[in-house]
């Protein structure tokens, strides 16, 4: 094991084809937004490079892309970390992602169909069984999937234009506190599908308001239970 701490098997394989540097790029910010790599984390380019299976110069070029995108700190003579966001920086996020998924959840209640809630229906049983055996990573990945379900159903190619830009942040402030959530944040997805279902557009905005919110809560919260 390498000094920059990876878990085993968590290091993703490098789809080809595409360039080289687009590549590395994608499989270090999964690796961040997976908290695989952990905030503050330094990242020596020999070592990750060592990881990945290619030379330094990809990785410096990836290093300095997440740098321009604010997922990696360029230090003066330290070298690269992993950035470790502020309270604001976290709470302005989840403050426009709860602007952004009421609205796709008021349109998805007009407009999904039965398959659609179906869709639904079978991730959140699977979000319910990764909670039951405590697989918090496949359970992270099933929350994205379900809000980026019904983003989809609301129709609108622009707000999800928009969403997809603060999706994988998200992830990010929504991995430490999965656990905490739980079951409830569940509970909370299956009220959603019932006013999705009833085509109840003014419940499923307010329930998504109340659902952001709580994850938003339970991240300023994380370091107080």
């Amino acid at each position: 094991m390498l000094s920059t701490g990876l878990p085993q098997g968590a290091v993703p394989k490098l789809e080809r084809p595409g360039p080289l540097r687009d590549r590395v790029y994608e499989a270090l910010l999964e690796l961040i937004t997976t908290r695989a790599l952990r905030p503050g984390q330094h990242l020596v380019e020999s070592e990750l490079a060592g990881h990945l299976g290619v030379s330094r110069q990809p990785v410096r070029e990836a290093l300095q892309r997440l740098n321009t995108e604010g997922w990696v700190d360029l230090r003066p003579a330290q070298g690269a970390f992993v950035h470790e966001p502020t309270e604001e920086e976290a709470d302005q996020l989840l403050t426009v992602r709860t602007l952004l998924e009421a609205e796709a959840a008021r349109l998805a209640a007009l407009n999904a169909g039965r398959p659609g809630t179906d869709a639904l229906e079978e991730l959140c049983a699977q979000g319910e069984r990764a909670v039951a055996d405590d697989d918090v990573d496949r359970a992270v990945a099933l929350n994205a999937a379900f809000h980026a379900k019904i983003m989809d159903l609301a129709g609108n190619a622009v707000l999800a234009e928009l969403a997809a830009q603060v999706d994988r942040r998200v992830r990010w402030y929504y991995t430490p506190v999965a656990r905490r959530r739980g079951s409830r944040s569940w509970i909370e997805h299956r009220e959603l599908i019932t006013a999705i279902t009833a085509q109840d557009a003014p419940r499923a905005a307010e329930l998504m308001r109340e659902h952001t919110e709580h994850t938003r809560r339970s991240y300023h919260e994380r370091d107080t239970a």
